[in-house]
């Protein structure tokens, strides 16, 4: 006899926008049964439980995790994207009617986390949204921006195949295997040559990224979904132009982008465009990742195409973060987008286009409360003649509550990398990968800002760009094998388009 369902604390009726209605609970799953990743109620509640205590409702959810506790549930699991044993269909069913309450909580007011630029005629630092400068007006595309614009495609390049083989190793892994290779402080890409095998033993590379992104094995760009991402930006822009809908990004996405490539809040969104919801829906329903990075690593492009207008990047990329993200994960996608805008003039210095960035991110939002720590602390470890190790503990004393793909440490530990880098672009990508945490995605972030500060390819060291050859891996329709070169024109064009 299947013993009764705990029953819940009564909680608000739901208010989430959605098109028809509840989907039904997924389909109960066998011993044998594939795991979909990031998609089981019974660990998504987990992670919604850790969402509601750091958006303010954590009290209130306190009832609802003692009933799930009560019935066996288990918290959100630290570092994996799913729970090694299915949970039994009584345990699912309840996770499920558990993440529709906690969807149903009242958000603490006033909402200090609210974007404060959206409003159509907005300004940021005196910019009005769709007129800056440097835009391109239609007039063609600028043979110095194509330059730019090439440094960036390889520098967000170099920094996410830098990051790759260490991507979800915890801090202290990844400067052993660089201490051990005699590559720390971080200054070149990793290696299996010279590393003890008790060290790679106990700190394993990433079992799909170091076939491919080691020192000695990079032959061509890999595959990635911090590079899939600017593709499909770019592929947005031929297709709409910078006035597309989020809606717009859900129909590309159906027809591009492969379901498998998608992770955390991406495959979430995609679940629930399958499903029949529309945005902002495909963003909020049982989706606990909404305020992780992957809207961050989608940004990149809307900057690129928008040079000199901060505000107008900002507001691009949140229309392309609504689909997945809300609260400080669209605000981390906006930080970027501003800063990449103001760096692709080739005027502006890290620090200013930083600045850029903060100026489109409320203030007093626990993203940008981190983003100002983090360049407070690269800033003071410079004044001082200190390494970047220090700062990166501390970030790691003050953040390291939150997951390891969350947008709030990630967001900061790229802000201190580029600060403390100063514009050079080998300290920044190794800076922001020795941070940890995601470490291919803040590289990637790190390596586009610092290639635009670069201002050509020719400002990027050949030891970085060499192995490389020019060449991107995909499964984007119609970009595998493409070079950086032929992006930056192509991207160049789209930023000349009214």
């Amino acid at each position: 006899m299947t013993p009764p369902r705990p029953a819940l604390p009564p909680a608000p009726p739901p208010t989430s926008p959605t098109r028809g209605t509840r989907p039904a609970p997924g389909t109960e799953a066998g011993a044998g049964a594939v795991r979909l990743t990031w998609v089981q109620p019974e660990d998504l509640v987990g992670h919604e439980f850790r969402q509601a205590a750091e958006d303010g409702r954590g009290e209130a959810a306190e009832p609802l995790l003692r009933v799930w506790l009560a019935a066996g549930g288990h918290l959100a699991p630290a570092r994996a994207g799913a729970s090694p044993v299915p949970a039994p269909p009584e345990l699912r069913a309840l996770a499920t009617d558990l993440l529709t309450a906690l969807a149903a909580l009242p958000h603490p007011a006033p909402d200090t986390e609210q974007a404060l630029w959206a409003t159509p005629g907005t300004t940021v630092s005196g910019t009005p949204t769709g007129a800056g400068a440097g835009s391109g007006g239609g007039g063609g595309a600028d043979p110095a921006l194509r330059r730019r614009l090439e440094a960036a495609w390889l520098g967000r390049a170099v920094g996410c195949v830098l990051g790759k083989p260490v991507e979800k190793l915890p801090l202290h892994g990844i400067r052993a295997l660089a201490r051990a290779a005699g590559n720390w402080p971080l200054t070149d890409w990793f290696t299996e040559r010279g590393v003890p095998p008790e060290v790679l033993a106990a700190h394993p590379w990433n079992r799909r990224s170091a076939p491919t992104s080691l020192a000695e094995n990079i032959d061509g760009t890999p595959e990635d979904d911090d590079l899939n991402y600017p593709l499909l930006g770019l592929l947005l822009l031929q297709r709409h132009g910078k006035g597309f809908t989020t809606a717009d990004v859900g129909r590309l996405w159906l027809d591009e982008l492969p379901a498998g490539r998608t992770f955390t809040a991406e495959r979430v969104a995609y679940r629930n465009l399958l499903q029949g919801l529309e945005p902002p829906a495909t963003a909020t329903h049982h989706n606990p990742f909404r305020e992780w990075i992957g809207a961050l690593i989608r940004a990149d492009v809307h900057g690129w195409t928008n040079p000199g207008d901060p505000a107008a990047a900002a507001a691009q990329a949140h229309r392309d973060a609504a689909l997945t993200h809300t609260g400080n994960g669209a605000h981390a996608a906006a930080f970027v987008a501003a800063a990449t805008a103001t760096a692709a003039t080739g005027r502006a210095d890290v620090h200013t286009a930083l600045g850029a960035g903060l100026a489109v991110v409320p203030p007093r939002s626990r993203l940008a409360e981190a983003v100002r720590f983090g360049i407070r602390a690269a800033v003071d470890a410079r004044a001082t003649d200190t390494g970047f190790d220090t700062v990166v503990d501390l970030l790691h004393a003050r953040y390291g509550h939150y997951h390891w793909v969350h947008a709030v440490p990630n967001t900061a530990v790229i802000a201190a990398a580029l600060t403390h880098a100063d514009g050079d672009f080998t300290h920044s990508v190794c800076r922001a990968v020795s941070g940890g945490w995601d470490t291919d995605s803040n590289g990637a972030t790190a390596g586009a800002l610092a290639g635009l500060v670069a201002g050509s390819p020719d400002g990027i060291p050949d030891r970085w760009t060499a192995p490389l050859k020019n060449r991107l891996a995909t499964t984007v329709p119609g970009f595998d094998g493409i070079g950086f070169d032929t992006l930056a024109h192509l991207t160049a064009q789209e930023a000349a388009r009214s």
